[in-house]
């Protein structure tokens, strides 16, 4: 969701290729955290077909049910007109290396964005909260889509690092705006009883409503934050400048590449003259 289908494994650059083997021990490290993530991934495509139940319910706005079009059409447009990709790579197709802090961050936005918006929701659904229910839902449609094309797009060489790293900017873009909505949802338009504070002291049940109460306005401002310090701290200054690197390094290497390929059979080509002449 933080870019985390295309930036959780090593980046391969031209120059690594060529380098020893790593010691087991680390490649038995970065196995069992590469096995984490592809679970942590199984998990999030089998929550995308749950979270969906509720996308078609009526609870997420018209805008936001179109926006996953538009955004996939965009895209497509962007792959064919603006950044085609250059064909096969022997390289990886992650554009940011992830390191195990970068694991960790994708792992606590994982459980801030996704798993704890989902159990708010489906709390709500148990609670009888509509008002919680309609407030949390349109960000986890919209991360859905994000984490669905994602995970689609991350295996394909037919989209280039540009395009592939705009899915998560885009949609992080658009999840900001909700989620600000969201907050004024929860902050602004839902309060809890005035005699909730008394009530509290001689009833449980009162109890735990102050406790969701507080639950889904910190979750909220939670996410805003993350997804704040993720679209201005990374996505923006970090990840979309690695994958235009990555894409113009590549093509000035398929460029090179014809251009020697040309040389050599212009050269090759003038041989059998050269011997006639002699």
């Amino acid at each position: 969701m933080s870019g985390v289908s295309l930036a959780v494994a090593p980046r391969t650059d031209p120059d690594e290729t060529k380098t020893t083997t790593a010691p087991t021990t680390t490649k038995s490290q970065q196995t069992a955290v590469g096995g984490v993530m592809g679970s942590l991934r199984v998990i999030e495509l089998q929550l995308v077909a749950f979270i969906m139940v509720f996308s078609v319910s009526g609870l997420v706005p018209l805008l936001d049910l179109v926006f996953p079009a538009f955004a996939s059409a965009y895209l497509i447009v962007l792959s064919r007109l603006v950044f085609p990709a250059h064909g096969s790579t022997t390289e990886s197709l992650e554009i940011f290396r992830g390191s195990r802090l970068f694991r960790l961050y994708v792992i606590l936005g994982t459980t801030f964005g996704l798993f704890l918006p989902l159990a708010y929701v489906l709390g709500g659904f148990a609670r009888g909260d509509d008002h919680a229910v309609r407030s949390a839902t349109p960000h986890l449609f919209l991360l859905s889509f994000q984490i669905l094309t994602e995970n689609i797009i991350s295996g394909l060489s037919l989209f280039s690092p540009p395009v592939r790293a705009l899915v998560p900017l885009l949609y992080t873009v658009r999840r900001i705006f909700v989620i600000i909505d969201w907050i004024q949802d929860v902050w602004m338009n839902k309060t809890l009883p005035a005699n909730a504070q008394f009530q509290m002291l001689i009833s449980s049940l009162i109890a735990q409503d102050v406790a969701w109460y507080w639950f889904g306005k910190s979750l909220a401002v939670a996410n805003l934050v993350y997804f704040s310090i993720n679209l201005f701290g990374f996505l923006i200054p970090r990840f979309l400048p690695r994958a235009f690197e990555r894409y113009f390094r590549q093509r000035e290497e398929i460029r090179a590449k014809m251009a020697e390929d040309k040389h050599s059979a212009a050269a090759s080509g003038a041989s059998p003259a050269d011997k006639k002449a002699d």
